[in-house]
């Protein structure tokens, strides 16, 4: 077996257009471009770490083993230096809205998605 591919984060950072979407996740690099339209959280938030760290965002939801088993399917390589920086957030996201104070709109779409992930990677399983 070979050692894995080692990717800049230059390089890393070239692939965040849809059909060519990389992110890092824990050091490792993985090429989800087809698997956007199959996100139960949506597309738009893969795309806004593409190219970058996504581990905070991945950790935080809170995904399943069957989410992290699948991700394997994506794996391509590993980042140099194991992270790259997480992308900059719009200077705008500092204060959070008085929705997102209240718990927002956006919250629902968690449990949502863990669930939708689990549906997918049992019947992927099968």
């Amino acid at each position: 077996m070979s050692a894995p591919k080692t990717f800049t984060t230059a390089e890393v950072a070239k692939h965040t257009q849809r059909g060519d979407v990389w992110t890092v996740i824990h050091g490792k690099v993985y090429d989800i471009s087809k698997f956007l339209d199959d996100h139960p959280g949506g597309e738009e938030v893969l795309l806004e770490t593409a190219g970058a760290d996504s581990t905070e965002g991945f950790e935080d939801v809170g995904h399943s083993e069957d989410a992290r088993e699948l991700l394997q399917k994506y794996y391509i390589g590993e980042v140099e230096g194991g992270k790259v920086a997480a992308p900059a957030k719009p200077a705008a996201a500092a204060k959070p809205a008085p929705a997102q104070e209240q718990g927002g709109s956006f919250f629902w779409a968690i449990p949502v998605a863990i669930a939708a992930i689990a549906a997918i990677a049992y019947t992927q399983l099968q």
